[in-house]
C-alpha cells in the first residue's frame, strides 16, 4: 500500500489498524535484525518497535511535525535511538540483593523523544555543512585515525586535519545553537 508520508503518519496517529499492520509486516524485521545483531532478542525488537510508534504518536499529537525524510528511515532511527539507550541502561545496573526500581515509562518515552529530537537537529545542521566539512565529520566521529584522514582526503599533515576539524565542529555547533529549537531543547 503506497500511503503520502503525512497521511501515514495521521492515519498511524488515528489507530489505522491497516497502516499498524502494514508496518509491522514491512519495519518490524529491519528493526529485530538491527536488534538481535546488537545485543538484543525478539523480545527486545518486539519492545523496541512498539515505544518507537507509542514515542512518534505522542511526539505528533504534542506538536504536529513533518518528515524531512522517509517515515521507514525516521522509524530505524527512532528504534536504534531507542535500543542505544536501553543498552546504556542495561550498563549502570549494578545487580545486587536490593530492589532498584526503574524509571517510570513515561520518562523513559519522554527522554527517547528528547534524545530523537536532539539527533533529528543535529543530523539537520550536519547536512547544511560544506560536503568537506561533512566528510571529515563523518570520519572524526567513525574514530577515524587523523594520519589516515590525512591520506584519504589528501592534506598535508595531522594538525592542518585537526584545524579543519575544530573549524567544522565550531560551524556545526554555532548552526545549532542559531536554531530555535536549540533552546526549547537545551531548556527540558
Amino acid at each position: 500500500m503506497l500511503i503520502p508520508e503525512k497521511d501515514l503518519l495521521e492515519r498511524l496517529v488515528n489507530g489505522d489498524k491497516k497502516v499498524i499492520q502494514d508496518l509491522y509486516i514491512k519495519e518490524f524485521p529491519k528493526i529485530k535484525s538491527f536488534i538481535l545483531n546488537n545485543n538484543g532478542n525478539e523480545a527486545d525488537s518486539e519492545d523496541v518497535f512498539q515505544k518507537a510508534l507509542m514515542q512518534i504518536i505522542a511526539r505528533y499529537k504534542s506538536n504536529a511535525f513533518t518528515l524531512k525524510g522517509s517515515f521507514d528511515g525516521f522509524l530505524y532511527s527512532a528504534c536504534r535511538n531507542l535500543w542505544r539507550r536501553e543498552l546504556n541502561k542495561q550498563k549502570r545496573i549494578v545487580t545486587n540483593d536490593e530492589v532498584i526500581e526503574h524509571a517510570k515509562e513515561a520518562d523513559d518515552l519522554t527522554m527517547a523523544t528528547l534524545e530523537q529530537e536532539k539527533w533529528e537537529l543535529f543530523q539537520e545542521k550536519l547536512a547544511e555543512l560544506s560536503d568537506n566539512c561533512k566528510q571529515l565529520l563523518q570520519l572524526f566521529f567513525q574514530k577515524v585515525p587523523y594520519k589516515d584522514i590525512v591520506v584519504k582526503l589528501g592534506y598535508n599533515t595531522d594538525n592542518v586535519v585537526r584545524q579543519r576539524i575544530f573549524n567544522c565542529k565550531s560551524q556545526l555547533t554555532k548552526l545549532i545553537k542559531k536554531d530555535s529549537r536549540y533552546n526549547q531543547i537545551k531548556e527540558l
